[in-house]
């Protein structure tokens, strides 16, 4: 079976072939974003909708089945901000950088730095069924930029069950088993390795981990 990546985002698509690999094994082939393929606005209201964007638009594209996936960042200070904004919270070409630069500035002197990652993935098939996985983790805003790994706000998310640690501080391996994009892959993962793609009637939904 052949799983076209959605997204545009080279450090994402990384992630997302890393853990589909580990976790579908020989189940799947998975293929790379055409490079013909244009860029998807992301315009919908919730990390669903803009997953689904991404998703359809590659099916549309290429005639077989995709998965995207769509993340957003909550801050509790912040009132669930930036979230569906999260890649362009500093602005519509921010990068990384631009965007933990600004997370930062608008936390400063805030003592309540809770916050969480969501993730939600949308296999859509040709036929026009779909499979939605979700995967939610807790915790904290550090107060300045701390290691090396990862990308986009992984520099200062603490995650609860990492020993402190920001995902940049951890290995590929830990912040898998931790992360949000990690435990949506993984339930998405598990629900395909039971079907086929003509299993779902129109869409299943997989629990939030």
């Amino acid at each position: 079976m052949r799983l076209v990546l959605a997204t545009a985002n080279p450090d994402k698509a990384a992630e997302l072939g890393a853990i589909l690999e580990e976790e579908l094994d020989d189940l799947v082939e998975l293929v790379a974003r055409p490079q013909g393929v244009g860029a998807v606005e992301e315009t919908g209201e919730s990390l669903e909708d803009n997953a689904r964007l991404k998703a359809v638009a590659l099916v549309a594209a290429t005639g077989e089945a995709a998965v995207a996936d769509d993340t957003g960042l909550e801050v509790t200070a912040l009132g669930g901000a930036p979230g569906t904004w999260s890649a362009r919270f500093a602005g519509a070409d921010a990068t990384y950088a631009d965007n933990v630069a600004k997370l930062l500035a608008v936390l400063e002197g805030e003592i309540d730095r809770r916050a969480r990652f969501c993730t939600v993935v949308v296999c859509r098939f040709p036929d026009g069924t779909e499979i939605i996985g979700e995967g939610v983790v807790e915790g904290e805003i550090v107060p300045a930029p701390r290691g090396v790994g990862g990308f986009g706000y992984d520099s200062v998310f603490a995650p609860e069950g990492g020993g402190g640690r920001t995902f940049a501080e951890m290995s590929p391996t830990e912040k898998h088993e931790l992360s949000h994009r990690g435990r949506a892959l993984r339930s998405f993962a598990a629900f395909l390795k039971q079907s086929t793609p003509a299993a779902p009637t129109s869409s299943s939904r997989l629990p939030t981990s």
